[in-house]
């Protein structure tokens, strides 16, 4: 099927030095892979406009409607001027999966481009009567026909994508009055993992104890994209996956300049250089509570460090979706972890956590920079937010929904560090070693049923003679060892100097 296109979603139109460019989300692809598309990579053959539908009457009972004319105002928005559609080129397919189209949390206005309104409810993008476009014309037949959308078709260059699972439950966006337009698209985009992200649960709005799941009942189409062209912190270089509200004047530049110790954020490398002659930083304010060689990581409190915290959340919100950025500050403390050189300390990554929890999260955000990634940090910030719980002697449980890196690298974690546990036991008088959910849970200070669900995961567990047993195959043991010899990088309890604090006298806030 190298002839097939994926489908994709236009979010807005601008014009660029008399060329019309058209920012596109790929259906059933994370976010991140969104880009600006030209025209001469769209293809009008299969064009389908939104069908007129009449009032309903929402769940809280105030009806809502489309716009009086659909056609008319999608045509005006979509004045592409185009040639005439030539063949698609042949490139890597992305395969077309039924699934609901992702809200994000609500911010301002940033971006100059016009938007595209977006779709009534997650539940109608499900119902789009759309198929990839292929080189020889074939019979097409709309899976399910209860609403067309726009579709277009477009050419460009390919690289190779994993397409994400289906059936992802998520929140419908609550406008209600618009329309959306869907193209078929080329793929132009870097390879990413499969998104596994468990949606289940979002509270239909953020949980007043300082949450940080985004509150997905009040969408915006600004949200949806990427507002920041590039960040420039230190040595490196980032191109952003999400959206951020940087202030909107900053929005326009070409690079994002940042202080890579206090994070504030400059317009321009001579505004940067001024700003380190003034900046006595080094590491990040607060204290250092973990050295071993290199690695360092300090703790901040929301609180006292304002600035640095709301100024980290930024940057973090640029690389995670499913969080919303909170500039209360004060309820959270902030694991920074660092790499130490000559000139300081560089933030690698960070994780926070409420201060008070009431369902057990030591995790509220967790984030490894991608100049980082896949070098064992991701699993180094997860343990020591464990070592910590081990500490205050209690479980801890990342709060939910992780996103689709987030899933894969604690699943990961959880694996390693259970089947570490079951392999180190010894029998007994020559009977079969036993443990129980519970033993575990308290060994590894991983909750109860995230202890439970990896062992699901794994299929180790089974039902023998009236009762559950654990079965460890030669595979999962060898896969283990082979893991855990890539795994250089681990934290050292000896070196942790932390107390925790009883956070419920409000006076040590």
């Amino acid at each position: 099927h190298e002839d097939e296109w994926p489908l994709a979603e236009i979010l807005s139109v601008k014009e660029v030095s008399g060329r019309k460019l058209f920012y596109v989300h790929y259906i059933d692809f994370n976010k991140r892979l969104d880009e600006w598309v030209t025209a001469d990579r769209l293809d009008m053959k299969k064009l389908q406009f939104p069908k007129k539908e009449a009032k309903t009457p929402t769940k809280n009972g105030l009806p809502t409607s489309r716009p009086s004319s659909p056609e008319r105002e999608v045509r005006k928005s979509l004045d592409l001027n185009l040639p005439p559609a030539t063949a698609p080129s042949r490139g890597k397919t992305l395969p077309t999966l039924k699934r609901k189209v992702e809200p994000v949390p609500l911010a301002t206005q940033v971006s100059p481009a016009t938007p595209v309104p977006s779709l009534p409810s997650s539940a109608e993008a499900t119902q789009a009567s759309v198929f990839p476009a292929v080189r020889e014309p074939t019979p097409f037949k709309a899976r399910e026909e209860h609403e067309q959308l726009t579709t277009l078709t477009t050419n460009g260059t390919a690289r190779r994508l994993i397409p994400a699972q289906p059936g992802r439950k998520r929140k419908a966006n609550c406008g209600g009055t618009d329309e959306v337009c869907i193209l078929s698209s080329n793929v132009h985009a870097v390879c990413c993992q499969d998104s596994q992200d468990s949606s289940d649960g979002i509270p239909s709005a953020p949980r007043m104890t300082g949450s940080l799941v985004s509150d997905r009942s009040h969408d915006d189409i600004v949200t949806r994209m990427k507002n920041i062209e590039c960040i420039e912190l230190g040595r490196h270089r980032l191109k952003p996956w999400y959206f951020s509200p940087y202030p909107q004047e900053l929005t326009a530049l070409p690079i994002l300049y940042l202080c890579e110790f206090c994070l504030k954020y400059l317009k321009s490398l001579k505004c940067l250089q001024r700003h380190l002659t003034k900046c006595n930083l080094r590491h990040p304010p607060g204290n250092e509570i973990y050295r071993k060689g290199t690695i360092s990581f300090f703790e901040i409190d929301g609180r006292k460090n304002k600035n640095y915290s709301q100024n980290l959340c930024l940057l973090a919100k640029c690389f995670l979706d499913h969080k919303t950025l909170y500039y209360d500050t004060d309820p959270f403390l902030f694991y920074v972890m660092t790499e130490y050189d000559s000139k300081g300390f560089h933030i690698v990554g960070y994780f926070s956590k409420e201060k008070e929890s009431t369902e057990d999260y030591n995790v509220a955000c967790i984030l490894t920079l991608p100049p980082y990634q896949r070098r064992g940090y991701g699993k180094l910030l997860i343990e020591f937010s464990y070592e910590l719980s081990k500490v205050e002697g209690k479980t801890g449980t990342p709060e939910k929904p992780l996103s689709d890196l987030g899933l894969l690298s604690y699943r990961s974690y959880w694996s390693q560090t259970i089947l570490e546990i079951l392999m180190d036991l010894k029998p007994d008088n020559g009977e079969r070693p036993q443990i129980t959910i519970n033993e575990i849970s308290e060994i590894t200070s991983v909750k109860k049923e995230d202890v439970i669900s990896t062992l699901q995961y794994l299929n180790l567990i089974n039902y023998y003679k009236g009762q559950y047993i654990l079965t460890l195959s030669e595979d999962i043991v060898d896969g283990h060892e082979r893991a855990m010899q890539k795994r250089h990088s681990r934290i050292d309890p000896k070196c942790l100097h932390f107390t925790p604090k009883d956070w419920s006298k409000r006076g040590k806030w």
